[in-house]
């Protein structure tokens, strides 16, 4: 999938090569963005390049990781972008957050060609994960996930509200917030952060509890799976925890946390070569027009 999007990108000479670099040691640790962006979200690859979304009016940035230099992708509708997501097959499904929507964008052109209303009622429409022919979409305010059925190269379906059941219960704050797959590709790995705890959720919308054996994911916020490992990003404590797991996602352990001094607030992460990338929020800053923005990247371990 992601062999077909590199080539579209490569065709307009957007990328000079599919393939990765042999180390990305060159590569520059900080990524500034606009001032005033506000970023929540962040997309990696295909090729040196990462796709960051803009909580302020929904743009997208993207940026050269070789460089760190970039420019605006996709002008944004005026309410929230959050977590992003690409099929390979051109499109981008972007998280509208407060506005409640689902935006499908032209991996190609940064145009909108679709936007569903998710909810007519308050929402906080938060982060997006593929599995099981599907994206999968959390909300944090509303107890439901939304399942948007994926069509290869045509538009995806239209979204079906999947109420979430079983050990998952939600409270003040925000709830339900990053997802991911879980190891076995059965089901899907949702961290809740005003509990911090992880959850397996079924197709079907039932949740356990994950068997953290004492560990907290408290702030949980975005998550990442690697195989067997999960990246955790706790925005508030500025850390993201690693976790080895069973294949069923029904078990884990924190094994390490990692930090940087460089780290405020951020929300996400992805992965590119050896490094993770982290755009930092800023949650706890008061946002103006004004305020700076970046990605950090450190290590992967």
């Amino acid at each position: 999938m992601r062999r077909h999007l590199a080539s579209v990108l490569l065709a307009l000479g957007l990328i000079a090569s599919t393939s990765a670099p042999a180390t990305a040691s060159a590569f520059p640790s900080t990524i500034r963005l606009p001032d005033g962006f506000q970023p929540e979200g962040i997309l990696t690859g295909p090729g040196p390049f990462a796709y960051v979304t803009s909580m302020a009016d929904g743009s997208i940035y993207r940026a050269d990781l070789r460089t760190g230099r970039g420019a605006m992708f996709s002008r944004g509708p005026g309410t929230p972008s959050l977590g992003l997501h690409a099929d390979g097959h051109g499109h981008l499904f972007v998280a509208g957050g407060t506005g409640g929507d689902l935006r499908i964008v032209d991996a190609r052109t940064g145009r909108v060609l679709a936007s569903d209303r998710l909810t007519t009622g308050p929402a906080f429409v938060n982060d997006i994960a593929f599995c099981q022919g599907a994206a999968w979409i959390t909300d944090s305010t509303n107890p439901v996930l939304y399942k948007v059925p994926l069509r290869g190269d045509r538009m995806p379906g239209p979204p079906v509200r999947i109420p979430l059941t079983g050990e998952m219960k939600y409270g003040s704050g925000f709830n339900a917030n990053g997802i991911t797959p879980t190891p076995d590709g059965r089901g899907l790995l949702v961290v809740q952060s005003n509990t911090g705890d992880l959850f397996r959720v079924e197709p079907s919308g039932a949740t356990r509890r994950v068997n953290l054996h004492g560990e907290t994911l408290v702030e949980g916020d975005g998550l990442l799976l690697r195989g067997r490992t999960l990246y955790a990003v706790q925005n508030r404590w500025n850390a993201v925890a690693v976790l080895r797991l069973n294949a069923e996602g029904t078990e884990g352990h924190v094994v390490r946390r990692l930090r940087d001094e460089r780290f405020d607030v951020p929300s996400t992460v992805m992965a590119f070569g050896s490094r993770l990338y982290l755009p930092n929020a800023r949650f706890d800053t008061t946002p103006t027009p004004e305020t700076p923005y970046t990605v950090v990247a450190i290590p992967r371990r």
